[in-house]
Order: structure tokens, then C-alpha cells, then sequence
């Protein structure tokens, strides 16, 4: 029993003429269509390429920018929390350190004027608040020669010092209230720049 019945019938598409491939026409067949799907292949790489080069490049620019947009918040959720703490630490921190270390300063600029000018007496003139601390300074270092004057025209935190022709002055107040106006006028305009 033959199978012909089962297989599809070709011979309606042929003009009459028998078809022949030869191997030539065969292989040029073949290189043809080789060609023909390299060529779409490539196409599609390169039009794939240029759309995941734009998707990424998109992407990164959306990236910078977040990050750019973040680190602007990170920093300035920063500098609004440190203002208080610094604002703080210099009007009730500073002012204590200040006071405590300005016997040390004193002896500090004293020690320098001799140094300069050689020995000379020194006349030490500051508030009656700022005097036990003086005399306590004085009395750790007895070569001092220095004698301590209360000068009710200075404020607490203010202290004159004379030797020979020259006289220098300390101001607590001045430096410290010259740092609140610096770290103030710093966090206005940094919040001003953010905002």
C-alpha cells in the first residue's frame, strides 16, 4: 500500500518544468539566506544596543540627580540639627571655658611681654569678679612680678595688662559674642542657601 495519499501534492506550483537545483544554485541558496538573517540579526543587536545605551544613560542621569537631590537634603537635615548644638555650646559652653581659662591666657600674654621687653614689673587690672582668680594664678607662680589692680571700668571677662609702654587687653565678651555673631550668621546663611 503506497503512502502517496498522505503527502502534500506539489506539482500544481510547477510551470511544467522540472526543478532542478545544482549545487552552485543550492550553496548560493544558502549564502543568500545567511546573509539575508546576519544582516537582520545585526540590525537588531545594534538597535538593541542603542536602546539599552539610552536606558542606562537615562537611567544614570536620574540617578546623579537623586543622589545630588539627597545629598542636598542629608546635608542640610544635618546643619539644622548641629545648629542648635553649636548655637548652645557657644553661649553657655564657651563662656565657662573662657572664664576658667583666662587666668591661663593672662599669665600667657605676660610671660610674653617679658619675654619681649625683659623684666619689668606688670600691672594687672580686670573686674573685682576676675581678681580671686588672678590671685590665685599669681600665687601658683611667685617669679611673676606683677601687681594686681581692680578697675571697676572693665566687665567681667575684660583684663588690662601694662608693662613698661605697652598695654594690652583681653575681652572674653568680645571673642565670644564675635563667635556666636560668626556660628549664627554661618547657619542663616547655610539655611538660606537650602531652602
Amino acid at each position: 500500500m503506497s503512502i502517496a495519499h498522505l503527502l502534500e501534492d506539489f506539482s500544481a506550483y510547477s510551470d511544467g518544468n522540472p526543478i532542478a537545483l545544482t549545487d552552485v544554485l543550492l550553496e548560493e541558496q544558502r549564502l543568500e539566506s545567511f546573509e539575508t538573517g546576519y544582516q537582520a540579526g545585526w540590525e537588531d543587536a545594534v538597535k538593541a544596543q542603542s536602546d539599552a545605551s539610552r536606558h542606562i544613560s537615562a537611567d544614570l542621569a536620574q540617578n546623579i540627580q537623586d543622589l545630588s537631590f539627597t545629598y542636598q537634603e542629608a546635608r542640610s537635615a544635618v546643619i539644622e540639627s548641629l545648629a542648635p548644638l553649636l548655637t548652645q555650646m557657644v553661649e553657655t559652653v564657651l563662656p565657662k571655658l573662657a572664664h576658667q581659662h583666662l587666668p591661663d591666657r593672662v599669665a600667657e600674654v605676660v610671660q610674653t611681654l617679658v619675654a619681649e621687653q625683659g623684666q619689668h614689673r606688670a600691672i594687672i587690672q580686670a573686674c573685682a569678679k576676675e581678681i580671686p582668680a588672678l590671685e590665685d594664678l599669681l600665687s601658683h607662680d611667685p617669679e611673676m612680678d606683677v601687681t594686681l589692680d581692680e578697675d571697676g571700668t572693665l566687665a567681667e571677662g575684660q583684663v588690662r595688662i601694662k608693662l613698661a609702654q605697652t598695654e594690652h587687653e583681653l575681652d572674653l565678651r568680645a571673642v565670644l559674642d564675635g563667635l556666636e555673631r560668626a556660628v549664627s550668621n554661618f547657619f542663616d546663611d547655610e539655611i538660606k542657601g537650602t531652602a
